[in-house]
């Protein structure tokens, strides 16, 4: 009796969005999208529904609750369903569905459908990708809300897996979706869609599991129980591996294993290049529930703490107590080192309805950042007088995003001693010599980087949009995707514009964007010099091992060489070959 055929390998080119290799059966799931009915109530079901809409959040808030636990014991990513209790309890929106079930006698479930899709498209049209990619988590939260509306008893399940420790296969995932792929249940997933900051992405990553997303389409060939590898390095997927490849990858993991052991060692170590130059190696975070998992990692403070979760919230939340409260918080949890906070920066959306008027007819170079910050000035200065009020508590800096005129720098840094002067004459203690800085992330900025370091404190370079503004690509339109190159020869023109533009006026210049933990390019930032580097946690200790293997003087040789080409294949070969040269065992 002849052996059936082996089926034959196939291999799937995404995006590495959670390093790690694994291998097990396909299970194949889908996430429900319930659309309700567009019904109309009578005026004596109004109270029944109204009910019934509480309900459902009170079980809701319950199961979030229950995730956040869950998650607790794995990492600090538990922050994520704090967005999403805020969203859940934001009474702009509960207001709205009640105000269409009493005076329009909706449904509860069509009217909270129907208020949730507008904030969901809002946000989809919204030029700040962060914010867009938050969608899912709205969604995720709706979902739970609509689900327990048409299931009051709770008796529904997400996600069925059928085999086990399987590889799971998604078109997306949401984030209470990816809390349950654990490794007791799963050992990675795969996705049509999603990029590298997407939640579902930041939890795969907290939780070590494995993860590959936009991959496009899935094989129609591949069948449930198919034996899958995920290469999470290289965004790969492999589809029947043959013998050999399982044997290399093999060889990989245990790879895998030995480096993260040894990384442990250079938890407390400096951050110094192979000739002594110190760096400072420090962390993005977005709440501060994560500083712990920061700092277990080694980082030397907070490089970017991004504020936009406060606008989950009400106004009334987000007052000025409880944004020092917080702040502070941070300030104190990462002495000596310190915080950079962001003011803050979302998109033109009605992402927060009370700020804006009339939607954006071009998001994409509209109304964010410093620029709404300017325009809602009374919004603005509670926030400044906020980092101001934490800065007594440790050491802070603030920096303001999306800067392109040298016109915004003055108002802002106006409205920070506008605010000194208000806590002056209130007896307010805060650092008098807080310093001040500037994002550097759209072209016509770097270009006047000689002029704005007169007056700001420092510059951080947030590469995520300064290449998708330099390059004219939006990173997340799967059509110009291979446009988008951070190593592009006129970004590190850019780039080493601004540096040289910080240190000619004594000031210094980090990067908090997504290049900063690409191991490919440190080379280029040690020889460009950057200051500081704020990268994820995970990607810590493997920049700092990356940082030692690296002399200032070769790696100016390697600037030099880049100024010699004016391709992005030339500049990202002669770096990954310096990389791979100087720290062969961190690029898997």
């Amino acid at each position: 009796m002849s052996r059936p055929a082996l089926k034959q390998e196939i291999r799937l080119q995404g995006l590495g969005a959670s390093p790690g290799i694994a291998s097990g059966p396909a299970e194949f799931v889908g996430r429900a999208v319930e659309e309700p009915e567009h019904l109309q109530i009578s005026e004596g079901e109004v109270e029944s529904e109204k009910e019934s809409l509480a309900a459902a959040f009170r079980a809701t808030r319950s199961q979030i609750l229950k995730l956040q636990k869950q998650i607790d014991s794995s990492s600090d990513e538990s922050g994520i369903f704090d967005a999403h209790l805020l969203f859940l309890e934001d009474p702009t929106v509960t207001d709205e569905v009640i105000r269409l079930i009493q005076s329009e006698f909706k449904s509860a479930a069509w009217a909270y459908s129907t208020v949730i899709k507008r904030y969901i498209e809002s946000l989809r049209k919204t030029a700040d990708t962060y914010l867009r990619e938050r969608a899912i988590d709205i969604e995720d939260v709706a979902q739970r809300v609509l689900k327990n509306l048409q299931w009051p008893d709770g008796k529904w399940q997400q996600l069925a897996i059928t085999y086990e420790q399987p590889i799971v296969f998604a078109h997306d995932l949401s984030p209470s979706e990816t809390v349950g792929l654990d490794r007791t249940h799963v050992r990675g997933f795969a996705t049509e869609t999603g990029s590298f900051t997407s939640h579902s992405a930041i939890m795969a990553r907290s939780l070590n599991l494995p993860a590959v997303v936009a991959l496009h389409t899935f094989p129609e060939n591949c069948s449930p129980g198919d034996t899958v590898l995920i290469d999470g390095y290289h965004g790969l997927v492999i589809l029947n591996p043959s013998p050999q490849t399982q044997q290399e990858y093999q060889k990989l993991a245990q790879q895998e294993s030995r480096l993260s052991k040894e990384l442990k060692s250079l938890t407390s170590a400096e951050t110094r290049t192979a000739d002594g130059r110190k760096l400072t190696l420090s962390a993005n975070i977005e709440f501060q529930e994560e500083l712990d998992d920061v700092f277990v990692q080694g980082a030397e403070g907070v490089g970017l703490f991004r504020t936009e979760f406060l606008y989950l919230e009400d106004a009334e939340s987000r007052n000025e107590d409880r944004q020092t409260e917080i702040y502070s918080k941070v300030a104190k949890s990462t002495a000596p080192h310190g915080v950079i906070i962001r003011t803050v920066d979302i998109g033109g959306d009605k992402f927060c309805p009370e700020l804006y008027g009339n939607p954006e007819p071009n998001p994409f170079l509209g109304w964010r950042g410093i620029r709404l910050s300017l325009d809602n000035r009374d919004e603005f200065k509670i926030q400044i007088r906020a980092i101001l009020r934490a800065s007594a508590c440790g050491k802070v800096r603030a920096m303001f995003p999306f800067v392109s005129h040298m016109e915004e720098i003055l108002q802002a840094n106006q409205v920070v001693d506008e605010c000194k002067n208000e806590l002056r004459k209130k007896g307010i203690a805060f650092d008098e010599k807080i310093e001040v800085g500037a994002m550097i992330e759209i072209p016509s900025a770097a270009l006047i980087t000689e002029h704005m370091a007169k007056v700001v404190d420092f510059f951080s370079i947030g590469t995520n949009d300064l290449v998708q503004y330099t390059t004219a690509v939006d990173r997340v339109n799967d059509r110009v995707a291979n446009l988008y190159r951070p190593m592009h020869p006129s970004v590190i023109s850019l780039i080493e514009t601004t540096v040289k533009a910080a240190h000619h006026h004594g000031i210094w210049c980090g990067i908090c964007g997504e290049a900063a933990s690409d191991l490919t390019m440190t080379p280029i930032w040690v020889g460009l010099e950057i200051d500081e580097l704020s990268v994820g946690a995970a990607q810590l200790l493997k920049t700092r091992r990356a940082i030692s293997r690296l002399d200032t003087a070769v790696c100016r040789e390697l600037i030099n060489q880049i100024h010699q080409t004016g391709r992005a294949r030339d500049v990202e070969k002669i770096c990954d070959q310096m990389a791979r040269s100087a720290y062969p065992e961190m690029l898997l």
